[in-house]
Formats: C-alpha cells, sequence, structure tokens
C-alpha cells in the first residue's frame, strides 16, 4: 500500500510484506527507513525491555537509543530473542543507535559502535549518528555525560568534525553501519560536512514537532538529500520545560476527531505527511500501540495548512542545550549553533 502524500511532502516508498503499512524514506544510497520507529530515551532496564517487546508485537521494526541512553543492552536483550527465535528476521528491522559525546574523536569511533553493537547483538546498525557537534572528556568510557564540581560539561576542545565525519565513513566501509548520519547539526556545520565528504550523512535527527518545525533546516537537508527525522515529535510532554508549550493541547489538532483520530496520531500524521521521519519516545503500552495506527487516514491540504501555521519557530524549541548542558556553550563549535539555540 502507498500512502497519498499531499504536496507538502517529500517521496517514500512503499515497504515489504512484513511492514506493509509502515512507509518508508529512501536514503541517497538506496537503503529505505521505515517512517515510524520507537524513541527509547530515558527508557531503561525492564521498562525499555517491555516497549520494546511491546512495539516489536504492534509491527513496529524501528528502534531508536544511543549510547547516551544506557539502555542498549537492555535493548539487546529482546532484539537477540526474536531474531534467534526466528520471529523477526535481521532484515527485517532499522536499528539506529548513536555516537556518544565522549567519544568526538575519530580515534574513539569505532571502539564505541563496535561496545555498541555487542550490548545491541548485531554485527551491523542500520544508522549510526555523530548524536552531538560538541565533544567531551569523560574519565573512562562509562563517564557518559562529564561534568565538573559546579555541574558543567568537562569539554573537549579540540573537537574535529571533519576528521570525525571520516571516521564515520570508515564504519560503512568495515560493514558495521549501513548509513551514516548527524544529529543537532545545524546548516553551517551540515554544509561542512558535505564540503569534504567522501559518503554524505544520509539522515539527519533533530527536534521537530508542530510547534517547532525546522523549516529552514529541513529545505536544507532536502537541498542535499539527506532525509530527516524527528526526536520528540510530540513536544516532549515529559519535560518540565514542555509544560508551558503543550502541542498536545492546541485546539487545532481536534481536526482529528473527524477519523476518530487522538491529537497525538493527528500531529505524527502531518509530520509523516511532511515527508519526515517520527520516532515518539514511549513506554506506555496503550500509547505504543496508539502512535502505530496513523496510515488508515490522511490529512487534507487544510489540515496540513493549519497544523503548518502552528510552527513558533525558534521560540517553539523545547530542548535549549545551552541550559540542560552547562557550559556547552564555550566549546568552539558551538560559535555557529547560537541560531540554532543550542
Amino acid at each position: 500500500m502507498r500512502l497519498q502524500f499531499n504536496s507538502h511532502s517529500v517521496p517514500v516508498v512503499a515497504s515489504g510484506s512484513t511492514m506493509s503499512q509502515v512507509p518508508k524514506v529512501k536514503f541517497f544510497n538506496g537503503k529505505e527507513m521505515p517512517v515510524l520507529g520507537l524513541g527509547t530515551c530515558l527508557a531503561k532496564g525492564d521498562e525499555v525491555r517491555q516497549a520494546v517487546q511491546l512495539a516489536l508485537e504492534c509491527g513496529y521494526r524501528h528502534f531508536d537509543t544511543a549510547a547516551l541512553y544506557e539502555n542498549e543492552e537492555a535493548i539487546g536483550d529482546v532484539l537477540g530473542k526474536w531474531i534467534s527465535e526466528g520471529k523477526v528476521a535481521r532484515e527485517e528491522l532499522f536499528i539506529t543507535t548513536k555516537l556518544p559525546m565522549i567519544a568526538n574523536r575519530a580515534e574513539d569511533v569505532t571502539k564505541f559502535l563496535m561496545m555498541s553493537l555487542k550490548k545491541l547483538q548485531l554485527s551491523y546498525v542500520d544508522l549510526y549518528l555523530i548524536h552531538f557537534p560538541v565533544g567531551m572528556k569523560g574519565k573512562d568510557e562509562n563517564d557518559i555525560l562529564p561534568k565538573d564540581a559546579e555541574g558543567k560539561i568537562i569539554l573537549d576542545m579540540d573537537t574535529d568534525l571533519i576528521s570525525l565525519w571520516k571516521a564515520m565513513e570508515e564504519q560503512v566501509d568495515a560493514g558495521r553501519a549501513k548509513s551514516v548520519g548527524i544529529s543537532n547539526f545545524n546548516s553551517e556545520q551540515i554544509d561542512r560536512i558535505m564540503k569534504s565528504c567522501r559518503i554524505q550523512p544520509a539522515n539527519h535527527q533533530v527536534e521537530i514537532h508542530a510547534f517547532h518545525q525546522q523549516k529552514e533546516l529541513r529545505a536544507f537537508c532536502h537541498k542535499h538529500n539527506i532525509t530527516v527525522c524527528a526526536f520528540s515529535p510530540l513536544g516532549a510532554p515529559y519535560k518540565e520545560e514542555a509544560k508551558d508549550k503543550p502541542v498536545l493541547q492546541h485546539p487545532v489538532d481536534l481536526h482529528g476527531c473527524r477519523w476518530g483520530k487522538t491529537p497525538a496520531q493527528i500531529i505524527l500524521r502531518h509530520l509523516i505527511q511532511l515527508g519526515i521521519v517520527v520516532i515518539p519516545k514511549s513506554t506506555n503500552p496503550e500509547r505504543i500501540k496508539e502512535n502505530f495506527q496513523v496510515f488508515n487516514f490522511s490529512l487534507s491540504d487544510k489540515d496540513m495548512r493549519d497544523l503548518d501555521s502552528l510552527d513558533q519557530g525558534r521560540d517553539g524549541k523545547i530542548f535549549i542545550f545551552k541550559d540542560s548542558l552547562l557550559g556547552v556553550s564555550n566549546h568552539q563549535n558551538t560559535h555557529m549553533i547560537f541560531h540554532f539555540r543550542i
């Protein structure tokens, strides 16, 4: 089945038999990424095991994690069991993980990806991302978010995005990653990589939701054939900072009553019709099921325009990293990020 997208969208391709209801975006290299996946940030241990188990049962085959989330091993327990028992083929899964900031050095990329692969019980990931353009200095490989006595991030001031990207390319050469990409970058940083890369970024994962639609950045990525993935596509209702920006409570979302759909389903559908991959994070069984039920209806052009109009630009951003990662604005790579509201 191919979904009917309106003029706002970018091309997607129909998926294979196992994921017949979930379309995919196509990377520059021909690889395909399901437009809906399960985000796992902040979920650990049995909580994330249960979430991944239920998601697999519901039909999810796209899962997003990161070394920073410290849940790769728990996710790997579930994935490994499903694969070993023949419940799912590895080729049916799309797994994304990310290089932690303490490894933003060319010589550390292979080591940290291999650590992630061991925890995930996989021989390769479908997508490996540089999680953040700023490097940090940990005491060891487990000091994943190093801070000093004042609570400020301990920065690695020698972060070199160009040499780091070359090391990411080597992961594709070695078969440890089918594709590589970036997260939380701005257009200037992406442009630097595009001018020197041998293998270009396939995907950019960044905060996108109804109040912060990143239209200029999306246009820049589209120009360079870089697909876009939205983290926190529902406006991160679990975050304290989001309480003043309740995306799910905006009246325009009530248009969904015409289809018997929830505000969350309308918001996700809006982004999907824009050609954006969405990875809503949840450990709630009902919400995991609900978030997957967005492929049996379409928004009209008027609905899309109404939702487009909710964009608040920079003012709608929830993840302000210079506040949550104290001291990060002192890094040499952040002088180009301020317009991006790091």
